[in-house]
């Protein structure tokens, strides 16, 4: 930690490696995890060629317990963030996720266990991993995080333009065991990055509590806006993973001979593209950034309704580029509404409690369609019904708007506090009651606690 340091750097040759390493991990991880359709395709076969009973449903299980679990453990990765540092828990994330990987490979034959190997502990090592991979952005950039995050988050984009063909070709060459030992490799990038995540700036006052308030940031439930924002949202995914994982199979079935990896290659290109071109926007004070993610999901759940009657497969294929864009849209714009709800102090948490609550509706989403889709025979009905909850999610966030969150009389106090070291940090330790005559003097306290400029 470097002493005194009082403010990111916002540049330097060490800020630019963390920039990259923290794009390797993201694209590490989610370029597997949301490649997990090709996996499916092949588990898929497996388990039938073996008799077992709801293949579909039972594979598409494995992927949405790593999704799951990945989301779920979020606030368990910040309180870890803050309790043994930002490098160390890369590196055992890095580490679970590797050896999650390698385990599963010795037991594909035992669906049952992957439950456990791929869908937990691969899920667990993500989880650890993608958290502090964010934060260490902060200890590095301020000026340009909302460029920097959106470049990072991009990095899953690019490796899932990239994984389909990866993992097809190891599939195809050497079957699924050693391509979950080749992935196993791979997650081993992870463990070499965290060693750059070296964090600069001090720790925060809540970092440095002990007890449950150390744990707990319990201000943030205090925010109406916040608590609506965290409880729509998850609704809107109970559909929103379908599609990354039977988009193949689905491919396979409406349109016999076209390469279903193809689209998400598009997913993956068009994700990049508009995680890069919101999270610019996200800088922009004067943009509505609720408005937009409601739009986003509006239009994805439509686009997965679509889907189900495309008239052929360049249609299909324009279907998903538009849901790339608007997917990048709805990441890029998670870290910025949690800034503006909830403010700096409190934003990790929220963020992190957020992810958590979206876990089970995007572990039982898959699943649900794979079990449909077993009783029909048919995706029609599965990604029908997957579009439901992101419009339905896209109208209720309207009520962000309508209640309001007034700042508590200790926000007050602690924002004229700043305020006052902001005009006269040196008086103030060379003669208190001189300092206390300047602040008075520049601010009058009204009778309801707020500062008014004279």
């Amino acid at each position: 930690m470097a002493p005194g340091r009082t403010s990111p750097p916002d540049g330097g040759t060490r800020a630019w490696f963390v920039m990259v390493s923290s794009f390797l991990c993201n694209g590490v991880l989610f370029g597997v995890v949301n490649t997990y359709s090709v996996i499916y395709v092949e588990l898929q076969k497996n388990l039938e060629d073996r008799g077992v009973s709801d293949a579909s449903s039972k594979a598409a299980l494995v992927g949405s317990l790593t999704i799951g679990t990945t989301f779920f453990l979020s606030p368990v990765a910040g309180i870890l963030t803050d309790k043994i540092g930002i490098r160390l828990t890369t590196f055992i994330g890095g580490l679970l996720a590797a050896t999650g990987m390698l385990v599963s490979s010795f037991v594909t034959n035992k669906v049952e266990y992957l439950f456990f190997t791929y869908g937990i502990l691969f899920g667990l090592g993500a989880s650890l991993a993608y958290t502090p991979s964010l934060v260490i952005l902060g200890h590095y950039f301020h000026r340009y995080m909302g460029l920097v995050n959106g470049f990072v988050t991009a990095g899953s984009s690019v490796f899932t333009m990239m994984m389909p063909y990866l993992i097809d070709f190891l599939l195809k060459q050497y079957g699924l065991n050693i391509c979950l030992r080749c992935l196993a490799l791979f997650m081993c990038i992870i463990m070499v990055c965290a060693m750059l995540f070296k964090p600069i700036m001090p720790a925060t006052a809540a970092a440095q509590k002990k007890g449950f308030k150390s744990l707990i940031n319990t201000k943030i439930w205090k925010k109406k806006k916040y608590v609506i924002w965290a409880l729509v949202i998850p609704i809107s995914l109970f559909g929103y993973f379908v599609p990354y994982v039977h988009m193949v199979k689905f491919t396979q079935l409406k349109f016999p001979g076209e390469d279903g990896k193809s689209l998400v290659f598009c997913i993956g290109v068009a994700s990049g593209v508009g995680r890069l071109i919101f999270g610019r926007l996200a800088d922009n004070r004067r943009i509505n950034r609720i408005l937009l993610q409601q739009i986003s999901f509006f239009l994805i759940g439509t686009l997965t309704m679509l889907m189900t009657v495309t008239p052929n497969f360049p249609a299909l294929q324009l279907i998903a580029l538009a849901m790339g864009i608007f997917d990048g849209c709805f990441i890029s714009l998670l870290g910025p509404i949690a800034f503006d709800l909830v403010g700096q102090e409190g934003a990790g948490q929220a963020i992190g409690f957020l992810l958590g609550f979206c876990s089970i509706p995007l572990t039982v989403g898959p699943p649900i369609a794979g079990l449909i889709y077993d009783t029909t025979k048919s995706y029609g009905l599965a990604f029908l019904l997957a579009g439901i909850p992101p419009i339905l999610c896209s109208f209720l966030l309207c009520a962000v708007k309508c209640v309001s969150d007034n700042p508590s009389l200790e926000e007050t106090n602690s924002g004229l506090t700043e305020v006052k070291k902001m005009y006269s940090p040196k008086t103030d330790e060379e003669d208190p009651e001189v300092a206390e005559k300047d602040f008075s003097a520049l601010l009058h306290i009204n009778n309801s606690g707020q500062a008014v400029s004279r």
